[in-house]
């Protein structure tokens, strides 16, 4: 047993790891909540929608909300092992975050090696979500949310409709005129592509999406070099709090 000094010098130590370390936990439950959300709103919303039409699917969905249950899970367990001080639950916790640590870096790695094999089977995503466009299903709904939102039309540009069934007996959706310039497209304009190009959105959805994303490629970086420093803050006090109270034997009251 270490001496009665030791012990109270340690105490104070043990004590702002704890505060530190409950804190961090509770921001780890935080965002696990927020995963499990956007899992929940992604399932029923539009981009998972249009994914799971093509042959190869998509489980986006089921993967953010089970990651979002499991940090949860594990974010409640941070908080029960600090608050109990067992040191072999707390090097579990810092095992895990371990894993979480290593499964968002070779994510991180695999996004950027594959981005355009990413950015191809997104393009084929988008593609079959126009050819399926009829103007009336709830997954017509989501194409024109995309393109008043986003202000933009088809997947290249206006012209991408032209291929599609929905452009032989209705014309471009009326979702793509530009409202924005006060114009009132007719189905006249919209049934022929000279016409419709002064009165429709000239940028194309795909291709606006991809310009942003590549434009913001720095900060994505950022992002994620940041997430990662905050998985190793936890690392590294799950292991030093695990590590003061085995050494220390320190006992709580």
């Amino acid at each position: 047993m270490s001496p009665p000094s030791a012990r109270l010098q340690t105490k104070p130590v043990i004590t702002c790891l704890k505060t530190f370390l409950i804190s961090y936990s509770l921001i780890f439950w935080v965002t696990g909540v927020i995963l499990l959300a956007v899992g929940v709103w992604g399932k029923v919303n539009l981009e998972f929608e249009l994914l799971q039409k093509l042959d190869k699917g998509t489980n986006a969905p089921y993967v953010l909300i089970g990651t979002g249950a499991v940090i949860i899970i594990f974010g409640l367990f941070g908080c029960f092992a600090t608050c109990r001080g067992s040191p072999w639950m707390l090097k579990l916790y810092a095992m895990f975050l371990i894993l979480v640590f290593l499964a968002e870096l070779v994510a991180g790695i695999s996004g950027f090696i594959f981005r355009h094999e990413i950015k191809a089977v997104l393009q084929d995503v988008y593609k079959a979500a126009e050819k399926s466009y009829d103007g009336t299903a709830a997954k017509s709904d989501d194409m024109d949310r995309i393109q008043r939102t986003m202000q933009c039309c088809g997947e290249t540009n206006y012209t991408s409709w032209a291929n599609t069934d929905y452009f032989k007996k209705e014309g471009i959706p009326k979702s793509c005129c530009n409202v924005t310039a006060g114009v009132n497209c007719t189905t006249t304009e919209l049934k022929n592509l000279t016409l419709a190009e002064s009165v429709v959105y000239q940028q194309g959805c795909f291709s606006l999406l991809t310009i942003t994303m590549e434009g913001n490629l720095g900060i994505i970086a950022g992002i994620s070099f940041g997430i990662a420093f905050f998985q190793l803050i936890g690392i590294f006090l799950a292991f030093c709090l695990s590590r003061y109270i085995t050494n220390n034997q320190y006992e709580m009251v």
